[in-house]
């Protein structure tokens, strides 16, 4: 089974265990603010990661997923690019505020940037691999959006806290 089906339930797994232990504390800003640290930590986190050592560590069946030619030293840039990401989704569990929104920006110009390159490729090159026109072109699309939602609620809220 592709990881990539992995990270969403893991997200899932660590938002409701997080929410089963602050249940006592529990308000609409602190779900949101729970459910958003999921997506970072993992999704943006630990699924960085992984990607990072698969480009780095499998880079010929990586590039076989994603129906590009083996041994491209191109692979190994967009994998420390997602290591850097790894590590910024990681450290958002200490840092918060506008490290967070930086840390949003900067993954959603990333996919969105590879979701561009894939219907690209998919397009201009006919590549329908399933690691390019897969579920890897809709995590690069729709991750971007659940953290932007996250995040303007959970501002939101808290604002909204914070003059009541």
């Amino acid at each position: 089974m592709n990881m990539l089906y992995i990270w969403p339930t893991i997200t899932a797994l660590m938002a409701v265990l997080l929410l089963v232990l602050n249940k006592k504390s529990l308000n609409k800003n602190k779900i949101l603010e729970i459910v958003l640290l999921s997506f970072l930590v993992v999704m943006v986190g630990l699924g960085s990661i992984w990607t990072f050592l698969g480009h780095t560590f499998m880079a010929a069946q990586v590039a076989a997923f994603i129906g590009w030619p083996a041994g491209s030293p191109f692979q190994f840039e967009v994998g420390v690019t997602n290591l850097s990401f790894g590590i910024l989704g990681l450290l958002c569990w200490k840092f918060r505020d506008n490290f967070w929104t930086a840390t949003i920006i900067g993954i959603t110009i990333f996919y969105w940037g590879a979701a561009y390159g894939h219907i690209q490729d998919m397009i201009y090159a006919g590549n329908y691999a399933p690691g390019n026109a897969g579920i890897v072109l809709y995590i690069d699309i729709i991750i971007p959006i659940i953290l932007i939602v996250l995040l303007i609620a959970y501002k939101k809220t808290q604002i909204k806290q914070e003059t009541s």
